[in-house]
């Protein structure tokens, strides 16, 4: 039997560490399915064939915070479209990109969250990045002038753990948006921090992940001024 120094073994041991904490990220940033929301998606489908879409609509799109959000009461005098739907990762937007975005006449604009449960999967800032800036270019390869309007990764109580990450994505899309007049950045997450650093704690529901009216009160005040800007941008 082959016997190995403490010094061998200490060195085959961080070898052993340095190559766990290589593939482990790339198995975190790992796509779920897909597919997981065809029945979801095909409702959409199913209320498309059914109903007119208005022309130029204000399309909000992402995951669960979208898809509560009761965009028609918050915005009556909009032509909203709501195509939230919950869970999702950018991933599954892109996955889904002709039946939540790419059918539609051309938005005026384009109001766009999601991020927050990429990053509760174990995907980096930079991975959300790299999938918003995706997001945008297919879009903008066939509606060129629209605008996006980013609501930057909620500070929630259930996921404060993860805020330092979810803070980073922000920064990072931020830094993107500020590149490109059509892209804006709707800061929806520094008024959601209590005086303590912590966030409000009457902004959720009982889960705390999720905004109660309240909170989409918050989100609607900030929205509003962008919506306007985004879709006077020439």
């Amino acid at each position: 039997m082959l016997k190995f120094s403490l010094k061998t073994r200490l060195f085959f041991l961080l070898m052993a560490l340095w190559l766990f904490s290589s593939i482990m990220p790339l198995v975190a940033q790992t796509d779920p399915d897909p597919n997981r929301f065809l029945k979801e998606i095909d409702s959409f489908r199913q209320w498309d064939a059914k109903n007119a879409i208005p022309e130029r609509p204000v399309l909000f799109i992402g995951s669960s915070s979208i898809r509560k959000w009761k965009t028609h009461n918050s915005f009556p005098d909009l032509p909203v479209v709501n195509r939230g739907f919950g869970g999702a990762h950018i991933s599954d937007m892109l996955y889904f990109i002709q039946d939540i975005a790419l059918k539609y006449k051309t938005p005026s604009c384009i109001v766009f969250y999601c991020g927050d449960n990429d990053i509760a999967g174990g995907k980096s800032p930079q991975r959300v990045l790299s999938d918003y800036q995706k997001f945008v270019r297919v879009v903008h390869a066939k509606f060129p002038g629209v605008p996006f309007i980013y609501i930057p990764i909620k500070p929630s109580l259930n996921r404060w753990t993860l805020w330092g990450q979810m803070k980073k994505a922000n920064e990072l899309i931020r830094a993107y948006s500020d590149k490109n007049k059509l892209l804006f950045y709707a800061d929806t997450a520094t008024p959601m921090i209590d005086n303590d650093g912590t966030p409000h704690k009457d902004l959720f529901v009982a889960d705390g992940l999720h905004l109660n009216a309240k909170g989409y009160e918050l989100w609607t005040g900030v929205l509003k001024e962008k919506i306007e800007q985004a879709r006077n941008t020439k």
